[in-house]
């Protein structure tokens, strides 16, 4: 391998690990990981998206090269109305669990021979036990992976073909790429898992955070479907 091509996977890698950071990408995690409590679970879901997500700019990056095809814009901006779409309802989702947690009870007192009652807002446990299953659940961010580099995958196919010296190159190019973008969701995943594992069955913190991540979600997708730039 030569020096300029060891560099321009230098540079993949490094691209691949920023591009894990994008706001759409991020919002996603959020709100799929919103119900996780461990780091290490939240962390396999994030290596998930990443295996999707690969997976995704690999076939389109094959099949464009095999048949000298060509990725549409319109192609592009359908896959990213989806992606859009899937954001406000992940993050509808978490508002529905999160305010389904709130609830209002009315407690009767007794002082002396008299007696009165308080109407107090609870906040439902959220720490029910439960058993989570890795790989039963790995569906849902294999399948947000697949979206998200389906919809990201025309620019980065022209780049690649544009400035690759041959197809193998390209092809181990967009590999690499994916492997940063998987070992940057990876170590995202782990950092959004941290706040929800240390709220564990917070009443007063896991709800509200909650409603922050599913709040955020739909505004970030409302903004994609209105064709706003990301944040």
């Amino acid at each position: 391998m030569d020096t300029s091509l060891a560099a321009a996977l230098g540079v993949g890698f490094l691209l691949g690990l920023r591009h894990a950071l994008d706001a759409d990408h991020i919002a996603a995690m959020s709100a799929l990981l919103s119900r996780k409590r461990g780091v290490l679970d939240s962390c396999l879901r994030g290596t998930f998206w990443g295996i999707g997500h690969t997976s995704a700019l690999l076939a389109a990056g094959a099949v464009v090269m095999a048949f000298k095809l060509q990725i549409s814009p319109e192609f592009e901006r359908g896959v990213e109305t989806v992606v859009a779409a899937v954001l406000v309802l992940l993050g509808a989702d978490v508002l529905r669990r999160a305010f389904g947690a709130v609830t209002l009870h009315r407690h009767p007192h007794v002082h002396g021979e008299g007696g009165h009652s308080h109407v107090h807002v609870h906040l439902g446990d959220v720490a029910t036990h439960r058993h989570v299953h890795s790989l039963r659940e790995a569906p849902p961010p294999l399948l947000l992976g697949l979206l998200h580099g389906l919809a990201g995958s025309g620019a980065l196919v022209v780049l690649v073909m544009a400035t690759m010296p041959s197809p193998g190159a390209a092809l181990l190019y967009i590999l690499v790429f994916g492997i940063g973008s998987t070992v940057g969701m990876l170590a995202l995943s782990g950092l959004i898992g941290l706040p929800f594992a240390l709220a564990g069955g917070s009443r007063a913190v896991g709800p509200p955070l909650q409603a922050l991540v599913g709040a955020a979600s739909i505004v970030i997708g409302v903004l994609m479907l209105l064709g706003a730039p990301k944040p």
